[in-house]
C-alpha cells in the first residue's frame, strides 16, 4: 500500500476521533447538567496537554516507537470514552447524569491519552517520511489534510445521525435525538480511537536511537526545554501559548451559540437551517482548513514563519468578529459563513506551520519532545487559560434558559477580538527570526 496513503488514513482517523465531539460536545453537556462547566471540559484538554504530550514525547523518544506508543493511548483514550457513553446510556435520553463526577473522571482521562496523539501521530508522519526519503514541508500537509477530513467526515455523521426508539436514521431536519445532542457522539468518538489502535501497529517501524552516557535531562527528555535559550525559539513559544487561548474558545461555544437562536422570538430565526445544524454549519471551518493546509507550503518557503503566524492571528480577529456581528438567518448567515472560512488560516497557519517550524529547529534526539513542548504551550497552557477566561466571560454576560444558552454574545466575541488583535500586533513587533 502507498506509505503516503497509510499515513493519510492514519491522519484521518486521528481527527476523525476528536471532531465527533469536539465542537458538538457543549450542546449534551447542558442536557446532562453540567452546561455551566462547559469552559472546564474544554480547558481539561488544556491542563493534561501541560504536561501528558511531553511525557508521552519522551517515552516515544527515549523508548518506545512512536507509532506503537501512539496506538497504546487510542486503546486507553477510546475506553474511557466509551465509559462516558455508558454513563449517559444509562442516564437516559434528555436526562441529567447520575454521576457527574464519574463522567468528568472518565472524561479527564479519555483526553490525557487522546492529546498526546496529535504531537504523536505528527513524529511517526515526519518520521516515516524521512526515512523513506520525503520532504515534510513539500509531503506532510496533503497528508495532514486528510486528517481535516476525518475530522468534517465525523462533524457531518453526528450533525445528522438519529438514535431513536431503537432505530437508527440521518436527517438533515430538527431532533433532539440527533447525536450532536446526546451522549452517542462519545460512542462514535471512542469506537473510532479502537479501530485507530489495532491500525497503528500496522504501520512502518521508526526506531528508538538508543544513545550512550546520556545525562539525567536528557534521559527524562528535559533537554527540548534548553530551546528557551534561544530568543526567538522562547518567543516563538510564548505567543504560541497567547495564541493556544484562542484555540478552544470557538471549539467550546461555537455550536451553543448558534444552537441558541433556537429559542429567538423571531420564528425565521428559530427555525433557519443554521441553528437546527449547527454542527454541519460549523464543519465550513474545517472544510477551510482543508483547503488552507494545502497552502502552507507555497506561504511558508515565499514568507516565512512570521508572515504566517501573522495571518493566522488576524484570522482569528476577523473569526470572533464575524460570529459577532451575524445570526443565522440571510443576511446574518454569512457573517457566520465567512468566520467559518477565515478559520482555516487561524487554525492551520499556526498549529500546522508552527509544528514545521519546531522540527526544522530541532535537533533529531528531541523533535519528540519539542513536539511535545509545543503542544503544551499551545493546547495546554494556552488553550487552558483561554478556554477559563473565556468561560468566566461567557457566563457573566450569558445564561442558560429553556435549554438554551443565551445572553449578549455580541459583547463576547468582541473582547476575544480584541484580545486576538492585541496578540498579533504584540507579535509583529518583537518576533524576528532568522531568514534561511
Amino acid at each position: 500500500m502507498n506509505l503516503k496513503f497509510r499515513l493519510s488514513l492514519m491522519n484521518f482517523l486521528e481527527f476523525a476521533v476528536w471532531g465527533a465531539y469536539l465542537t458538538c460536545m457543549g450542546n449534551y453537556l447542558g442536557v446532562a447538567g453540567l452546561g455551566d462547566k462547559i469552559s472546564w471540559f474544554y480547558a481539561i484538554q488544556g491542563i493534561v496537554s501541560i504536561f501528558m504530550p511531553t511525557l508521552m514525547g519522551i517515552v516515544a523518544d527515549k523508548y518506545i516507537q512512536p507509532q506503537r506508543l501512539l496506538g497504546l493511548c487510542h486503546l486507553a483514550a477510546g475506553g474511557f470514552m466509551l465509559g462516558c457513553w455508558w454513563l449517559g446510556l444509562q442516564a437516559g435520553f434528555g436526562n441529567e447524569l447520575a454521576d457527574k463526577s464519574l463522567f468528568i473522571t472518565l472524561y479527564t482521562l479519555s483526553v490525557a491519552f487522546f492529546m498526546p496523539t496529535i504531537a504523536l501521530s505528527n513524529t511517526a508522519a515526519f518520521t516515516i517520511l524521512k526515512n523513506n526519503g520525503l520532504d515534510t514541508v513539500k509531503d506532510f500537509p496533503p497528508i495532514r489534510v486528510l486528517g481535516t477530513v476525518g475530522f468534517i467526515v465525523t462533524m457531518w455523521f453526528v450533525n445528522c445521525a438519529v438514535w431513536q426508539d431503537g432505530s437508527f436514521s440521518m436527517t438533515l431536519a430538527d431532533s433532539a435525538y440527533k447525536f450532536q445532542y446526546t451522549y452517542m457522539q462519545f460512542f462514535v468518538s471512542g469506537i473510532l480511537s479502537i479501530v485507530l489502535c489495532f491500525y497503528c501497529f500496522t504501520l512502518p517501524e521508526c526506531k528508538v536511537v538508543v544513545r550512550e552516557k546520556v545525562s539525567l535531562i536528557e534521559s527524562l527528555g528535559l533537554n527540548a526545554f534548553k530551546l528557551f535559550k534561544s530568543r526567538n525559539m522562547a518567543l516563538f513559544f510564548i505567543f504560541s501559548a497567547l495564541l493556544g487561548m484562542c484555540l478552544q474558545v470557538t471549539n467550546g461555544y461555537a455550536g451553543p451559540f448558534i444552537t441558541s437562536f433556537k429559542g429567538s422570538a423571531d420564528a425565521a430565526i428559530a427555525s433557519s437551517f443554521a441553528a437546527n445544524n449547527a454542527t454541519l454549519l460549523t464543519s465550513i471551518s474545517q472544510i477551510s482548513e482543508a483547503l488552507c493546509i494545502l497552502m502552507i507550503p507555497f506561504f511558508l518557503k515565499r514568507y516565512g514563519i512570521k508572515t504566517v503566524m501573522l495571518m493566522s492571528m488576524f484570522a482569528w480577529v476577523f473569526r470572533f468578529g464575524f460570529f459577532g456581528v451575524g445570526n443565522p438567518a440571510m443576511p446574518g448567515v454569512i457573517m457566520f459563513i465567512l468566520s467559518c472560512i477565515v478559520y482555516g488560516v487561524a487554525f492551520d497557519f499556526f498549529n500546522v506551520s508552527g509544528g514545521i517550524f519546531v522540527d526544522q529547529e530541532c535537533e533529531p534526539s528531541i523533535k519528540a519532545s519539542a513536539q511535545g513542548l509545543f503542544m503544551m504551550m499551545t493546547n495546554g497552557v494556552g488553550a487552558t487559560v483561554g478556554t477559563l477566561a473565556a468561560g468566566e466571560i461567557v457566563n457573566h454576560y450569558c445564561y442558560w434558559e429553556n435549554g438554551f444558552l443565551q445572553g449578549e454574545w455580541t459583547t463576547c466575541w468582541f473582547i476575544f477580538a480584541a484580545f486576538a488583535l492585541a496578540v498579533g500586533i504584540s507579535f509583529a513587533l518583537v518576533f524576528h527570526p532568522e531568514k534561511k
